[in-house]
């Protein structure tokens, strides 16, 4: 669909570079226009999401990281725009990611187990999971721990959140957050520690 000469795709990748721009450039934005941003990445990474398991065999990973970066790529024209622009799209990105995710996961709970988006990368985060790989009633308990673990150190949650779904460096994330660096490695560790022993627990139960 054209108008103007642009397709809506070009519409969304002007809008959402203009949005990325302007928080690159330290200006002050409105939530809602930041908001406006939230449905648009969430669009593209299913998309993607969906794209990637019709090509492959049935059990392949999903990597969340790999996927925000693509629908980085793919949304916004990065030419101009630094680190604090892209840092900006992927803590959205972590956001939608995680909540994508969920989506998917408590979706597939109501249909016949052994289809698409069967399981997701946790990469170097939790090295216990066996192949670094977590199923989808995994992904739900990693899920609810990250609540429970929000309730008791928010920081730390998000941390997690940035890190993992939204593919963020320790140095990214801290000057996201406005901390130290060290402060974030430190929230890092004790984050991750925190959620194997929850989620064994709950492996347990």
């Amino acid at each position: 669909m054209r108008k103007n000469g642009l397709t809506v795709a070009d519409d969304v990748r002007t809008r959402v570079t203009e949005i990325v721009s302007a928080l690159d450039r330290g200006e002050t934005i409105d939530p809602a226009t930041v908001d406006e941003l939230m449905p648009l990445v969430y669009d593209q990474l299913r998309r993607l999401a969906r794209a990637y398991m019709s090509r492959e065999a049935p059990g392949h990973t999903l990597q969340p990281t790999a996927l925000v970066h693509e629908a980085y790529l793919r949304m916004v024209d990065s030419s101009g725009i630094s680190w604090q622009g892209r840092t900006h799209f992927f803590a959205i990105g972590a956001q939608v990611m995680r909540r994508l995710l969920i989506d998917h996961a408590r979706g597939r709970g109501r249909v016949k187990r052994g289809a698409d988006w069967q399981r997701v990368t946790f990469s170097e985060m939790l090295p216990h999971i066996r192949q670094h790989e977590i199923d989808l009633e995994g992904l739900l308990a990693m899920n609810e721990a990250l609540d429970r673990l929000a309730r008791l150190d928010e920081r730390q949650a998000r941390v997690v959140e940035l890190r993992f779904f939204g593919g963020l460096t320790a140095p990214e994330v801290a000057q996201l957050l406005g901390v130290s660096l060290r402060t974030v490695e430190g929230d890092w560790t004790h984050a991750r520690a925190w959620l194997r022993r929850e989620l064994a627990r709950v492996e347990e139960a």
